[in-house]
């Protein structure tokens, strides 16, 4: 702490990343991180991006990559929005569109940066409770609201709405924004994106960090209607007109275009999550039904902390939250099927010691 902050860094509680540890041998399951590598595609034109062209500034409008977008979602390029990662993408999605004097609404267990960006943004929020399933229940949220965010599938917990329960809540409030975090749809979720055309409160955020395996790229994207794309154009040139350098351009436009090793990655992700809830169940472990490319589970009779750390202590790493009503359970990413191996591997050896 210095003296020098200011007050409102002092009130700030940060959000709190997932671990990057240097630890040899590690089966690093934290981060939900693609086990298979990018497009070679994507990867060959980011090495061909870096060129002599680096002394000049990138394209601040990303027109481009915009435009690859476009087509493949259907959607008008004055209705997509990029920047460094979808967690920058919703840092102005807060500023531009949520901060209003009713209160923001999002569920209890979500994707922890949303009270993170409240806090720094000086927003009001009220969390809802998800039900005793971890299901949103669209019931909850016939309240007055300054507007929307929910993370589809929900993070930690994997689980979906449906397209269609989408569309009622959009019934439901079509006078205030709501925003779709679809981080993970691609690994068995229903996009909200083709809402947009008849919902211009709708702004759908994605990610290529997951799916696409170019999270160290850190490109992001929402789709909406071109209001609400020039609000968060606002936002962003008025704090970095610049967010996406030339080889993040590069790589995302070619990921973009390649929809074959897009669709075989996600499916090879789809199909070891199913083997890995398997295993987790006969080692006793109940566990959501989930749309991501991670699992949210809890064992029947051992607590999440010493499980963790008993990985840990096996060189396999998980996530747990410290938050009392997900406290016993563990984030596990799907990994390859060696990784998978291991895991079961150390979780019966550590079952079977207690």
């Amino acid at each position: 702490m210095s003296r020098y902050w200011s007050d409102l860094t002092r009130t700030l509680t940060p959000y709190v990343p997932g671990e990057q540890p240097r630890v040899a041998d590690l089966v690093k399951l934290n981060t939900n991180e693609s086990p298979y590598g990018p497009s070679p595609r994507a990867a060959e034109a980011v090495r061909a991006a870096a060129s002599e062209d680096l002394r000049l500034y990138p394209d601040p409008q990303s027109l481009a990559l915009r435009e690859a977008l476009a087509r493949r979602h259907g959607v008008g390029v004055d209705q997509v929005f990029v920047g460094n990662g979808s967690d920058e993408v919703l840092a102005h999605a807060f500023v531009a569109l949520l901060k209003r004097d009713a209160p923001l609404l999002f569920p209890d267990v979500t994707y922890s940066f949303y009270p993170v960006y409240c806090g720094l943004f000086g927003i009001t929020f009220e969390t809802v409770p998800l039900d005793d399933a971890f299901r949103v229940r669209l019931v909850d949220y016939r309240r007055p609201a300054g507007g929307i965010i929910l993370a589809n599938p929900n993070a930690p917990t994997g689980v979906a709405l449906s397209r269609a329960e989408i569309a009622a809540l959009l019934a439901q409030h079509a006078d205030i924004p709501l925003v779709i975090d679809e981080a993970y749809v691609d690994f068995g979720g229903e996009s909200a994106a083709p809402l947009i055309a008849d919902h211009p409160n709708l702004l759908v955020v994605q990610t290529m960090s997951k799916s696409r395996a170019l999270a160290g790229l850190r490109v992001g994207y929402a789709l909406g209607d071109a209001g609400l794309i020039e609000g968060l154009m606002r936002v962003k040139d008025s704090f970095n007109s610049y967010p996406l350098g030339r080889p993040a351009q590069a790589g995302a436009i070619a990921s973009v275009e390649d929809e074959t090793f897009f669709r075989q990655s996600c499916q090879a992700v789809v199909a070891e999550r199913g083997r890995l809830t398997a295993g987790l169940e006969r080692l006793g472990f109940e566990v959501l039904p989930s749309s991501a490319n991670f699992v949210f589970a809890r064992h029947t009779t051992a607590a999440g902390a010493g499980l963790a750390a008993g990985l840990r202590e096996r060189a396999v790493l998980v996530r747990r939250f410290q938050a009392p009503r997900i406290a016993d359970h563990l984030r596990i990413t799907v990994g390859t099927p060696a990784q998978t191996d291991r895991l079961l591997a150390a979780l019966a050896e550590i079952l079977g010691a207690r």
